[in-house]
């Protein structure tokens, strides 16, 4: 119980303080009675906070006129793979956003002073949809499950319509943002990328329960066989069907999550794809639903409809494996302090290590073939 009523105190503070600060950036002057119902928040999410409200108001032209939002409060601790920075997000969503086929949800509002809220946060449109499902698994239960074959495979066609778009992004000025100010002379962006991997992994060290020595042998071999390649563009960093807002006729009503947003090869995106499929799908023991396509159906649709790769897939695959390991293994750290159960929070790493040891081999077994041809 006192669990419920410091979040309800919480959310009640939240309410209070976006009263006081929001109506003059949201409603025009001379409106009246400018209310805000009580903040829902799911339960689940590391990254920062998440709350659903409506504000509403009264104005001579309109009358009673109501906006349906959601804040993101960024969290005041590193928690479970990048720094956080609410604002960076809200802005790479603002860029993103104008560009033709990427539809992100509209940044009502920003605020850098933490002295409003306690942390930095964004305030964005609520978009009417639907998202599958991470837990349960979409590829089990939910109502992808409802769909008819060709409706779901209508649904993955869109989704891979939306990252082809987001990979077709070639601003100057975007990828400069993206890439950020740290950007050493002479590196690619898979370098950097890599780089950033390495960091994390040295980061997240104490917390590395599950795979520890597999999860650098892996490592290691990732940054010694590093492609040769400069290819760079936009990468989305936690591209997938679970991270996508459908709307009622199945097309995209919108992209979530850009937190890991970032710069190059489009197969830093893909390979994660192909292996966040395989992690909700197949690593746990299910098979996908007609309509849903397998890697090979979504590695030839992704270039049908204009998505280029670079490279070896398996080496971007192996990459994600690794990068999921890490991030589980961190989350399993949380959620026993949180007090789940060891086995329960373990029981995440122990999935995605698996697929590291999959595809470690498929990596390594192409390898050898290359060499001997």
């Amino acid at each position: 119980m006192a669990g419920h009523a410091d979040r309800a105190a919480r959310e009640t503070r939240l309410r209070d303080a976006l009263l006081a600060w929001l109506p003059s950036r949201l409603a025009p002057l001379g409106h009246s009675d400018f209310t805000l119902s009580d903040l829902t928040a799911p339960d689940a999410g590391y990254s920062g906070t998440t709350a659903f409200f409506t504000a509403s108001w009264t104005d001579g032209s309109s009358g009673t006129v109501s906006r349906e939002l959601v804040l993101r409060l960024q969290s005041d601790v590193h928690q479970v793979f990048v720094a956080p920075d609410a604002l960076r997000q809200a802005e790479v969503m603002r860029r993103l956003g104008r560009h033709a086929g990427v539809r992100t949800p509209e940044i009502v509002a920003t605020e850098s002073d933490p002295a409003v809220l306690g942390a930095p946060f964004y305030l964005m449109d609520r978009v009417a949809g639907r998202v599958p499902s991470d837990v349960p698994s979409w590829h089990k239960r939910g109502w992808t499950t409802s769909l008819s074959a060709p409706e779901r495979a209508r649904l993955y066609d869109h989704a891979l319509e939306s990252l082809v778009a987001v990979h077709s992004i070639d601003d100057p000025g975007d990828l400069a943002y993206l890439r950020g100010p740290a950007d050493p002379a002479g590196t690619t962006a898979l370098e950097r990328y890599l780089d950033g991997v390495v960091a994390w992994h040295a980061w997240c060290a104490d917390d590395l329960a599950v795979g520890t020595e597999l999860i650098r042998q892996a490592l290691d071999l990732l940054v010694d066989s590093r492609p040769a390649t400069a290819v760079e563009g936009v990468v989305w960093g936690d591209a997938r069907v679970g991270n996508i807002s459908f709307a009622d006729d199945l097309s995209v009503a919108a992209l979530f999550d850009w937190e890991g947003a970032t710069t190059g090869p489009p197969d830093i995106d893909v390979g994660w794809w192909l292996m966040f499929e395989r992690y909700l799908c197949e690593a746990l023991g299910f098979t996908r639903q007609p309509g849903t396509p397998d890697d090979e159906g979504i590695i030839r649709r992704y270039e049908e409809l204009g998505g280029k790769l670079s490279g070896d897939i398996g080496y971007y695959q192996l990459l994600a494996a690794v990068v999921l390991s890490l991030i589980t293994n961190r989350l399993a750290a949380l959620l026993i302090r949180d007090g789940l159960d060891a086995a329960t929070a373990h029981s995440y790493p122990r999935t995605a290590v698996a697929l590291i040891e999959d595809y470690l081999a498929a990596y390594r077994a192409h390898q050898r073939g290359s060499t001997i041809r």
